[in-house]
């Protein structure tokens, strides 16, 4: 097998004062961001200006920042204001998106904005709406959109490499442990009732006064492994929002959770392509999620993650490649800096078409709990801790990738026939 690296980062751009940034949500997952901001401050990219959070971080947590140039702040429009911020990266609870997206549109300030970039197509457009009215940049985070492996498989598909295309199936078999569900309210629901913590924005919920609830949506296919969906449609050529032309879900859960952790989605796109997902939080062995290209001669594996990708066809021996990535913050501060020149690589017309898969998810019956006999408790990772293990999960998740079926389709005991829905 030839193994070759192609390693651009695509970081290395026009030098400028750094960019004062603001971070809101700077725990759970925020801490990757903080590290990514870390390097790019150490490469004079950005300035760390402020952090939003209800519990300020302490210096162990800022380390590597200079504490005193910063302010924080549990209210972030005033946190906007008090340090002047030019970019916020918004990590904060799913169903806050769009009301602080909103706040920094109005203040002028550009958004590096954590996915799912909302919880129900209604958010997500008032969103752009507000974001297109401010005239501001907005970055959706799909960090695997940023490979540069996207671009070698999209030149394989074009150039025939591997014949005609038939369609592009993912899976991704990952796990999550029993804390993982109660890290926070809103953990693994799909709607909370409305309160100032989980957001307040119109149309993102049903009922009134007291009653009125929030969507969450917070499924393996919509938070967890969003990536392999966003990755698979990229790839594709299917991003906008009218380019799906039906969507069939299948969302089980062994976890005692509203969310589903087990699930597919199978999607048709307006100009007759075939694409899969399908994906789950109860692996019995977790492994690196991949999106193969099917084609009439051969298939492209890309571990989007490791930015690895395989190409196997008929009359080649297999090609194994690896590939740099453009960080989307440091693509932003590009976006900025040559005034729209360089274009940004994941704005929210791109990720149209993922938010119609979530909106398909959020209107689709609950998920069907799985029987007893379909799963059982293992010790996790986590001392103290247990997860749930579907068995035969992994093999079901690769099958589906490789075949374009269902867990119904392909003989799962506990399936049942899809919801399926027009876009």
């Amino acid at each position: 097998m030839k193994i070759k690296s192609i390693m651009r980062t695509g970081n290395s751009g026009p030098m400028h004062e750094p960019v004062p940034v603001v971070l809101a949500g700077a725990r759970g997952h925020g801490r990757w961001h903080l590290n990514n901001l870390r390097g790019l401050a150490q490469a004079g990219r950005v300035r760390l200006v402020g952090v939003c959070e209800l519990r300020p971080l302490d210096g162990a947590e800022l380390d590597g920042f200079d504490a005193g140039d910063l302010v924080q702040s549990a209210d972030f429009g005033e946190l906007l204001d008090r340090t002047g911020a030019r970019i916020a990266i918004i990590c904060t609870p799913i169903p806050t998106h769009t009301d602080l997206a909103l706040v920094a549109a109005e203040r002028g300030v550009h958004l590096l904005l954590e996915k799912p970039p909302a919880p129900s197509y209604t958010e997500y457009e008032r969103m752009a709406a507000g974001v297109a009215a401010a005239g501001i940049a907005c970055q959706v985070g799909f960090q695997s959109l940023g490979s540069h492996a996207m671009s070698h498989i999209r030149d394989l598909v074009r150039d025939g490499a591997i014949g005609e295309p038939l369609g592009i199936g993912a899976a991704g078999a990952w796990a999550r442990d029993e804390a993982y569900y109660r890290r926070a309210p809103w953990a693994g629901r799909r709607r909370l009732p409305a309160t100032d913590d989980t957001g307040s924005g119109s149309g993102t919920g049903t009922g009134s006064g007291s009653g009125r609830t929030v969507d969450v949506v917070d499924g393996v296919l919509t938070n967890p492994l969003a990536h392999a969906v966003a990755t698979s449609l990229a790839l594709d050529g299917a991003t906008g929002g009218a380019d799906l032309a039906t969507i069939r879900t299948e969302l089980y859960r062994a976890n005692d959770i509203e969310a589903d952790d087990t699930s597919y989605v199978e999607l048709t796109t307006r100009t007759g392509s075939r694409v899969t997902v399908a994906a789950t939080l109860c692996a019995e062995r977790p492994d690196e999620p991949y999106v193969v290209v099917h084609g009439s001669r051969g298939r492209i594996t890309f571990w989007y993650k490791q930015d690895r990708v395989l190409v196997q066809r008929a009359g080649h021996g297999p090609e194994e490649s690896v590939h740099g990535r453009t960080d989307l913050l440091a693509n932003l501060v590009d976006h900025l800096a040559t005034d729209g020149e360089t274009p940004l690589l994941v704005p929210p017309a791109a990720t149209g078409a993922f938010m119609r898969v979530v909106e398909a998810i959020r209107v689709a019956p609950d998920p069907l709990a799985l029987p007893a006999d379909a799963w059982s408790e293992v010790p996790a990772d986590r001392p103290g801790t247990v997860r749930r293990v579907v068995h035969g999960a992994d093999g079901l998740v690769a099958a589906s990738a490789d075949g374009l079926t269902g867990f119904a389709g392909l003989g799962a005991s506990w399936a049942r026939p899809g919801t399926e829905a027009s876009s």
